[in-house]
């Protein structure tokens, strides 16, 4: 299947292809059609599966069906709630480029920032409307935004959401809609929660899952470093000396954590910026479009800051420290391989870390390969083991971890 197929109007279709676009994505191809059609619409896939498209290319065409048809009213026609700032700047420019040469005006909300600028172009008028859900439910306690005639409204990255704490002010901005609207609905996992909000939201929805939570994209080589905690950081320059790693997205848990790599990667001479919550908007910002300029070379992230971080040649993904749900790890992971180009990720395991692998490698179904063609490999390691607790049945236990000797 080709974009052609899809039943695309010539001037998004033109725009699709001005973007490089040939074949759609697996969850393209299955949730384009069934929008078209006006259906609601339970999407399960995961970071780097095309979803943003998926939603915004035929949200454009029923809009513009419905300027076409006559029953046009000012007002705001379609919502798209998600997460972070960085992820609603991301929407908001993949409807300006899919969108091109229609009379569809858009625009994105987020907090962080003064809300005069934002508001000024809410006066103007806006058809369609990215937003985090904080700054919006507050415009809308303002009445700044009113969403009577609202058509289409989809929730991007719910399971985030409920992460975030954001569920709650969704919740409310979901019992201001129109009863009368199409509903499309966007989660990486389905917990219980998210599940029940689901089924509030949709009407007879078409479900589309594609390349489950529990998978990494075959586009993406993965490989383990075993290395002592405080020999982190000198892995991390050595591996940054030669010219392998053309750009690097590089994890942390913590802020802080992101700020000291950034600044240890910036002495070895290597260009790098931090990005997180305490970071000013402009400042991410600024950091990000760097980055995407090749200007910087390494970006250091925490996970939520990293959400919407959307840069088709990402050559590595670098899991300075290992997330403790695994989750997060392929979610991570996804940043790079994306647009059927091939990607690296590389995880940096320290001895208390092993636990959090073994989660990994359940979760994915597969090992990750050790790579020990380093100067500080941790040769004691060994491989993962799982020891089972003895006497009290395991659920009344915490999991205890050792990792076993190579001998």
């Amino acid at each position: 299947m080709k974009f052609e197929d899809l039943k695309l109007l010539p001037i998004i279709l033109k725009a699709v292809i001005e973007k490089g676009y040939i074949t759609p994505t697996p969850i393209q191809a299955q949730a384009i059609p069934a929008v078209l059609q006006g259906r609601d619409l339970l999407g399960c896939a995961q970071t780097g599966t095309g979803k943003t498209a998926a939603f915004a290319i035929p949200t454009i065409q029923n809009l513009m069906k419905e300027q076409q048809s006559g029953r046009w009213n000012k007002g705001i026609k379609a919502l798209i709630i998600t997460p972070t700032r960085e992820l609603a700047i991301q929407i908001d420019e993949s409807f300006k480029n899919y969108s091109h040469g229609t009379h569809l005006r858009h625009t994105v909300i987020f907090g962080g920032v003064n809300q005069h600028a934002q508001v000024k172009r809410l006066q103007s008028g806006v058809d369609i409307l990215i937003a985090t859900p904080g700054r919006l439910l507050d415009l809308m306690n303002q009445g700044y935004v009113k969403l009577n005639d609202l058509k289409i409204f989809t929730l991007d990255e719910a399971d985030r959401m409920l992460d975030m704490g954001f569920i709650h002010d969704v919740k409310k901005v979901i019992a201001k809609l129109p009863e009368k609207r199409q509903s499309l609905f966007f989660s990486a996992t389905m917990p219980p929660a998210i599940t029940t909000l689901a089924n509030t939201l949709l009407r007879n929805p078409v479900r589309v899952e594609v390349t489950p939570v529990s998978s990494t994209a075959e586009t993406v080589d993965q490989k383990m470093y075993m290395v002592e905690k405080g020999d982190k950081k000198n892995l991390l320059t050595h591996l940054l000396k030669g010219n392998e790693i053309a750009s690097a997205l590089v994890f942390t848990r913590t802020k802080h954590g992101a700020n000291k790599i950034a600044e240890f990667i910036t002495k070895s001479g290597v260009t790098a910026a931090a990005i997180h919550g305490n970071k000013s908007q402009a400042a991410r910002q600024k950091a990000l479009k760097s980055f995407k300029a090749k200007e910087i070379r390494v970006l250091v992230a925490t996970d939520i800051a990293a959400r919407g971080i959307d840069i088709d040649e990402l050559s590595h993904v670098i899991n300075f420290e290992i997330p403790n749900e695994a989750e997060t790890y392929v979610h991570r992971i996804g940043r790079t391989g994306r647009a059927e180009k091939s990607g690296i990720a590389l995880s940096f395991c320290d001895k208390e870390e092993c636990a959090y692998v073994q989660d990994i490698h359940k979760l994915i179904n597969k090992e990750i390969p050790i790579d020990e063609a380093h100067p500080f490999h941790a040769e004691h390691f060994g491989s993962f083991a799982e020891t089972k607790p003895k006497g009290k049945p395991r659920n009344q236990r915490p999991r205890q971890w050792t990792v076993r000797r190579r001998r």
